[in-house]
């Protein structure tokens, strides 16, 4: 206790920085112009129209009407706090861009971001959501299509309507926020909408960018080749921002622990610096939760009297209600403390923030074609995420960044972050390609393209699957099938499987089960008891099955919030996986499977699992790892797999790589080798296991 009271902060504020000179800011998501957080804004006693005009974007209401009648494509650079992300959709719809037959369309990468934006801009039109004001995420719709004129979605649902209407034809402006996160889908309908452009030239385009790649988006929508700019079909146009300068610190050493030291910090913040809420940023939902309850083990010891700590995480996988937790201000007399992924990065904008902690690391997806493994890797940020981090701290005043690494460690990082179109599996963007008709899709043109090799795998893959044809052409029905789906092909396959092998309802029921992030909750202090709660649904099968245990027994006990609780089962992700099956449902339904139960067949469940999941198959290896069987790539059974036990199986399939220390496979069951051959022919070879065992004693 007492070295906490002694605490100081080991960083260093370089004397040759001007606060807030390296600082770049970015748009707010919700932010000032979110209900929730209405006491952080400065005009809350304003009307709502005074509010609108107070907006830095306002001054630029002409000039982008003005840009978006003489120009196809407009690219606007918009700073934090300008509140573009809100009023230009406004701007559009009360300047005739929307009618009874004309909607506007606004992008986001994340769907908390979807929400919450168009929960205020149905506010500030003083509409209910759903209304004239909608929205529409993967499995969740809030709109009207005969009444909404404004609809906000997932850049992933868009591309998925293209498959509907390639041309977008409901739409007379689509705006593509946060462009410069670079999403995989974002970059796809980049590539699309430079191609419907040429068959509607009626339609008009906004990317929003909150970086400096402006130029590259205008050049790449510009359809003028000369150098004479006043031919350009792209414009571009800066927007300045509200925000307050911010101190950044660095420390003096490496930190050997940041999750500790972050810790550390969070407290140290609170027992020295004046009020003003605290953002602290890590890598993933487990580190989230560690923190958290590692700082409200920390906030039990503080003196009495002291002031109160409401300590709340920010990651994807949070129910919506809890991530709506964030957005409130805390009581009288409390610190706010937000945990948070990189979705607190640019996504959103928590208001009150006054200290930001950057861990310098950050979790994303990352693809070895050579390995065939799509894993979730940590890895440094870029200096153009560090800098949007830092400038989360400048929005209500002047605030304070403290950097868990060294200036030079800083200095060295990436400017930006490779484009997720360069690090992804490219299997699910290359169906939805086919599905829209670009069958070549080699030249495609991508704004950033692709490795050959991923490419390659992706298109391989999907021939496994029965999606593509020996010419590379889309497979009808399945193939146009499995892109109807709002899931990976893989899940896509099994499921459309499913009434063969006469398993259909247990599918959609685990199909489902694996949308859903932790559905066993694993309270600190109740550790035990919650493994024991485990073990009561769990098979020698493997984790799939287990799921489908939790499902059924979920519905048996008329999905029960006590019955959760008492078995530390995830009460809301469970609900939400009863509203996903429904939907797998009526897609399957659509598609004329045959809705049927096996009772009780496990292996015929198995089988329909390897019917989707055949290229994630591993075997044990003597070493006591398992090798994937294309690739001989190490991997390792996750320790809360079911399967994670003194005698694992010896062939396996799994859902997904996680890289921590090592790659672990999650969602894990136990297969017979020779389904491999029997369900996948034209993957693999007979013989597979012969040949293997024999590679081995050569090896030897």
């Amino acid at each position: 206790m007492a070295s906490n009271l002694r605490w100081k902060p080991r960083f260093w504020k370089p004397d040759s920085e001007k606060p807030g000179s390296s600082i770049t800011s970015e748009r707010p998501v919700n932010g000032e112009d979110t209900a929730d957080a209405a006491i952080y804004n400065p005009n809350s006693s304003l009307s709502m129209s005074l509010q609108r005009q107070r907006l830095p974007i306002f001054m630029h209401r002409t000039n982008i009407l003005y840009l978006l009648e003489k120009y196809e494509t407009v690219i606007i650079v918009g700073e934090t706090g300008c509140g573009k992300s809100t009023q230009i959709p406004q701007y559009l719809h009360e300047s005739g861009w929307t009618s009874e037959k004309w909607r506007i369309c606004i992008t986001q990468p994340r769907r908390v971001a979807v929400v919450t934006v168009a929960t205020r801009v149905a506010e500030e039109r003083g509409a209910f959501v759903g209304d004239e004001v909608g929205y529409c995420i993967r499995f969740d719709d809030c709109y009207n299509p005969e009444t909404t004129r404004v609809k906000f979605v997932t850049d992933g649902v868009l591309l998925r309507e293209t498959m509907n209407d390639p041309l977008l034809s409901q739409y007379s402006v689509i705006m593509l926020d946060e462009a410069h996160e670079r999403t995989l889908h974002t970059d796809i309908m980049i590539g699309l909408l430079k191609k419907i452009k040429k068959k509607r030239k009626d339609l008009r385009i906004i990317v929003s960018s909150a970086t400096l790649d402006a130029e590259m988006f205008r050049d790449f929508f510009n359809t003028n080749i000369t150098s004479d700019r006043n031919k350009d079909t792209a414009a571009i146009l800066s927007v300045k921002g509200r925000s307050y300068p911010v101190d950044i610190h660095y420390t003096l050493s490496p930190v050997p622990d940041y999750l500790k030291t972050t810790v550390d910090t969070v407290m140290g913040i609170h027992k020295q610096e004046s009020q003003g809420d605290i953002l602290a940023f890590l890598t993933g939902q487990d580190e989230v939760e560690s923190a958290v309850s590692l700082l409200i083990e920390r906030a039990r010891t503080l003196p009495k009297g002291s002031q109160y700590l409401k300590i709340l995480p920010m990651y994807s996988g949070l129910p919506h209600t809890e991530q709506m937790l964030v957005f409130k201000p805390p009581p009288h007399n409390t610190r706010k403390v937000v945990v948070a992924t990189n979705i607190a990065e640019a996504s959103i904008t928590i208001n009150g923030i006054v200290y930001v902690i950057d861990c310098g690391f950050v979790k994303i997806r990352a693809y070895s074609p050579k390995a065939g493994v799509e894993s979730l890797v940590v890895v440094p940020v870029s200096q153009a995420s560090a800098k949007q981090r830092a400038g989360r701290a400048g929005r209500v005043r002047s605030g304070k960044t403290y950097r868990l690494y060294t200036e030079q460690d800083f200095l060295a990082l990436k400017p930006a972050a490779v484009p997720e179109m360069q690090r992804c599996n490219m299997t699910a963007v290359l169906l939805q390609l086919k599905c829209l008709g670009i069958d070549n899709v080699l030249r495609f043109n991508f704004p950033s393209r692709p490795p050959a090799q991923s490419m390659i795998r992706g298109l391989e893959l999907l021939y496994a699957l029965g999606a593509l044809d020996d010419h590379g052409k889309l497979v009808d029905p399945i193939g146009t099938n499995m892109a109807e789906f709002p899931t990976d092909p893989m899940i896509a396959k099994m499921l459309l499987s499913s009434g063969k092998f006469g398993c259909s309802e247990e599918i959609l029921s685990i199909a489902a089960m694996l949308q859903i992030q932790n559905i066993f909750l694993s309270p600190s202090k109740q550790k035990t008891a919650a493994d024991n709660a485990k073990r009561k649904f769990s098979v020698y099968e493997g984790d799939h099955i287990t799921l489908l245990n939790v499902y059924q027994a979920f519905v048996k006990f008329k999905k029960s919030s006590r019955w959760c609780h008492e078995h530390f089962l995830n009460y809301k992700g469970l609900c939400h996986a009863v509203k996903i099956r429904e939907q797998f449902k009526k897609l399957l339904l659509r598609f004329k499977v045959t809705l049927i139960s096996c009772d009780g067949d496990i292996d015929a469940i198995c089988q329909c699992i390897v019917s989707g999941f055949f290229a994630n198959a591993a075997r044990l290896h003597p070493s006591g790892s398992y090798r994937t069987v294309r690739d001989d790539h190490p991997l390792h059974i996750h320790p809360t797999s079911v399967l994670y036990t003194e005698t694992p199986p010896q062939w396996v399939v799994y859902h997904e790589v996680l890289q921590t220390s090592k790659e672990y496979m999650r969602d894990v069951t136990k297969i017979d080798p020779a389904w491999l051959y029997k369900l996948a022919p034209q993957y693999y070879e007979y013989g597979t296991e012969r040949e293997i065992a024999a590679k081995r004693v050569k090896m030897s």
